[in-house]
C-alpha cells in the first residue's frame, strides 16, 4: 500500500470537484490557490477557456495589509475579486476550491466576496 502525499492527495480531491463543477459565461468558477505565503483567486469561464478576472495577495491594493495575518488578507483579497465579478456585471458563481479543505484562508476568501453581494 503507498501512501498518499499532500500534493497527491489535494490533486485527488481537486479532479473529484472538477468532475461536477463546469464554469460557463453565465456562471464561471471561481478558483482557488493557495500557497504557503500567497494565495490567487480567478473567475474562469471554462466553455471558452479563458479567465474573466482575478485577484491575489500579490497586487498593490493588497500589499498594504502584509502585516496582518494570512487569513486577513485572504479576506481582502476574496473582497477585492468580490468587486470585480461584480463590475462585470456576474451575481452567480460556482465555487472551487481546488482540493483544499473548505476552512482557514480559503473560507476566509469565499467569505469576502460573499459579503459584497457575490452567490456561491
Amino acid at each position: 500500500m503507498t501512501m498518499l502525499t499532500k500534493k497527491n492527495r489535494r490533486n485527488r480531491i481537486h479532479l473529484r470537484i472538477r468532475k461536477t463543477i463546469q464554469g460557463t459565461s453565465v456562471r464561471p468558477r471561481l478558483s482557488v490557490f493557495r500557497s504557503n505565503k500567497e494565495i490567487y483567486a480567478q473567475v474562469i469561464d471554462d466553455t471558452n477557456g479563458n479567465t474573466i478576472v482575478s485577484a491575489s495577495s500579490r497586487e498593490k491594493e493588497i500589499s498594504s495589509f502584509k502585516k496582518e495575518n494570512k487569513v486577513f488578507v485572504a479576506k481582502e483579497v476574496g473582497k477585492l475579486i468580490g468587486k470585480r465579478i461584480l463590475d462585470k456585471k456576474i451575481k452567480k458563481i460556482h465555487f472551487d476550491r481546488g482540493g483544499y479543505l473548505y476552512h482557514g484562508r480559503v473560507k476566509s476568501l469565499a467569505d469576502g466576496a460573499r459579503e459584497l453581494g457575490v452567490e456561491f
